[in-house]
């Protein structure tokens, strides 16, 4: 039994379930009904794992979600220097256009479209616009690398008040002015509902006002970042109103189980049936 929407696992989400194999995992979710996938970590698999994966997705019929496009350099919970395109430093813009040349050839590979990008931390030498000035030249740059091939970057915003207090980018309303100015098909907002409650709530009003410029969903609940039914957040009336709008993309499952073993990787199955079932 499928779902009505494209709901994306992880590797290690089902792997008391399903074994170590990635391929096992993968048929797992499959076999649950799941038809993509998301991995933040692809870019760091061998060149054979990367082949096997894809060679298996195709065959299941799963669609790769995002993949992270450039190195972020985390630092425990926060974004490590040399990624500030706010700076408007050549050598970080150069190094992050280079990444995303190479994300090119890995998207192709998994027949992927999207890809997530995080401008980096706060300048606070720089006034605010100042930063975003830079961030949307370097991102028309990164653009123009993207949309000859149809692929296309999602700007994740992060939440200030839990996990990353000084990263740039932290509200959806500000990816969308952002991927306005951009004006590319190749930058859209990857809207991370578990960030986004935290950050400024209002979830489904801000789906409807940034509509045009997302691009990809990211699913956790709150508190916790768990699966949807563990927190405060109403994901079936949340689900029940993106498909409504005709959504078509990928909702990554960017959250961990709240129970341990397999019953707990039972709970996130029936969390999502039971969000899904919206037109019961």
């Amino acid at each position: 039994m499928t779902f009505n929407l494209d709901y994306a696992p992880h590797f290690g989400m089902f792997k008391e379930s399903a074994g170590d194999s990635l391929v096992e995992q993968l048929r797992f979710a499959a076999d649950q009904g799941f038809r993509a996938w998301e991995d933040n970590g692809l870019k760091g698999r061998s060149p054979e794992t990367q082949n096997q994966l894809a060679a298996e997705m195709e065959k299941l019929n799963i669609r790769m979600g995002v993949f992270v496009a450039h190195s972020m350099k985390w630092n425990g919970h926060f974004l490590a220097p040399g990624n500030e395109l706010g700076a408007g430093d050549p050598d970080i813009v150069d190094n992050f256009l280079a990444q995303i040349r190479d994300s090119v050839e890995l998207a192709k590979r998994f027949n992927a479209k999207w890809m997530t990008v995080v401008p980096g931390n706060i300048v606070p030498s720089l006034h605010e616009s100042y930063q975003t000035a830079n961030v949307v030249d370097a991102l028309r740059r990164a653009s123009d690398i993207l949309e000859p091939h149809g692929l296309t970057m999602v700007l994740e915003p992060l939440n200030h008040y839990v996990n990353h207090p000084n990263l740039f980018l932290s509200t959806v309303a500000q990816g969308y002015m952002i991927c306005r100015a951009v004006n590319s098909p190749a930058c859209k907002v990857l809207y991370d509902m578990y960030h986004q409650q935290i950050q400024e709530g209002n979830i489904i009003q801000n789906i409807d006002l940034a509509w045009s410029e997302i691009g990809y969903f990211q699913i956790g609940d709150t508190p916790g970042r768990k699966e949807p039914t563990t927190g405060e957040m109403n994901y079936r009336g949340i689900f029940k109103h993106i498909h409504s709008k005709g959504f078509k993309g990928i909702l990554g499952m960017e959250h961990g189980n709240s129970k341990p073993g397999k019953a707990g990787e039972q709970a996130v199955i029936d969390a999502y049936r039971q969000c899904d079932a919206f037109d019961a």
